[in-house]
This record gives structure tokens, C-alpha cells and sequence, in this order.
């Protein structure tokens, strides 16, 4: 099957998730990754906000910030499909509906970041395989930016169970993740 076909097919199976269920999936999910030393350990985390049926990311936010550390948000640059980093303190005060329906900082509220400063990645996808390769929403913002970073800066894809696959077809371009968390396991894709 190509990346299309996959896409579309996990896209599907996550739609028919109750916003029960991925609220208690994605609870699950927090709680793995709170044990890891590599997200007790960092300090300026860059995470995605979670959109439609993603794995949510409200808790880990406010865990990250009760705990005083940095919050990193990616905003999507459609005309160049880049990311521009910010700074987030405050979600309910700051954020808005930005490009693709996905809520970004309010532009008085962009406080830049140099992608040198990270030290953990948490990343979306559709579907994931066990080696860290990723199928994502088509447009590559998260292969360019990835492949531009030091290589010591770990990534944790989070996702459900049903988007664990055998193998995402990938290209010179893709770039896997490190681990993967999902509600039943933690995976190591090193």
C-alpha cells in the first residue's frame, strides 16, 4: 500500500475512536511518557497541539508548564511548509485557530525560538512503524524541520495502537523517530 492509501485507511479507524475513548487512550499515553527520564529531564520541549482525533495534548502541556519548563509550539509556514518555533506560557489566553484549523499562538503572542535550544520533540502522525518511520498529514513540515536538527535531539511520536503498522514506505527524506508511545507500550526504535 502507498503512503496515500495507508493515510486514508488509519485516518478512518481513528474517526471511528469516541472522544471517550481517545481521552482515556491519550490519558494512558501521558502517563507512560511521564515515566521517561528523557521527558523528566528536559527542559524546552517542543509538542504539537493535538487537532480532530490526534492523541491529545492538553495534559502533557500543563504538566510541562506546572513544572516549569518551556513549551515549544511549531507554526506552519504554508508558503515555504516550514515551522516557525514560539514560546508558550499561557494556552487559554494565547492561542487561536491558525492554518489548517490548528490552533497557533495569537501573533502578539509569537515569541520565536532557536530549534537549538530543544531538548525533547513530541510528534504527531497518522501511522507509525516499529523502526520510528511516520506517515504524516502530506505536507512534510515535520520531515524538513527534523532533518535540519542535531541528531542528538530525541523525538517521541505519540499514537494509538491502531496506528502502529509493519511498514511505512519511506523515502531518503523521512526521518523516523527515536520512540514511540502509544496506550499500551512504549516502543524504542533506535
Amino acid at each position: 500500500m502507498d503512503k496515500k492509501k495507508i493515510r486514508q485507511k488509519i485516518l478512518e479507524s481513528r474517526k471511528s475512536l469516541s472522544n471517550e475513548m481517545i481521552c482515556l487512550k491519550s490519558t494512558n499515553i501521558f502517563h507512560k511518557l511521564k515515566t521517561l527520564d528523557l521527558y523528566k529531564n528536559a527542559k524546552n520541549i517542543m509538542i504539537y497541539m493535538d487537532f480532530r482525533n490526534e492523541v491529545k495534548t492538553h495534559l502533557i502541556i500543563k504538566d510541562l508548564l506546572s513544572s516549569n519548563k518551556n513549551v515549544i509550539l511549531p507554526i506552519s509556514v504554508p508558503k515555504t511548509k516550514e515551522m516557525i518555533l514560539s514560546k508558550l506560557l499561557d494556552p487559554k489566553e494565547e492561542l487561536t485557530k491558525g492554518t489548517y484549523g490548528i490552533l497557533e499562538p495569537k501573533k502578539e503572542y509569537i515569541r520565536k525560538v532557536n530549534k537549538a535550544i530543544l531538548d525533547l520533540i513530541i510528534v504527531p502522525g497518522v501511522a507509525f512503524d516499529r523502526e520510528g518511520y511516520r506517515i504524516g498529514y502530506g505536507g512534510g513540515y515535520y520531515d524538513r524541520f527534523l532533518d535540519k536538527l542535531s541528531k542528538d535531539i530525541p523525538s517521541i511520536g505519540l499514537a494509538f495502537d491502531l496506528q502502529i503498522i509493519d511498514q511505512v514506505p519511506n523515502d531518503s527524506f523521512d526521518y523516523p523517530v527515536d520512540f514511540i508511545i502509544t496506550e499500551t507500550q512504549i516502543f524504542s526504535c533506535k
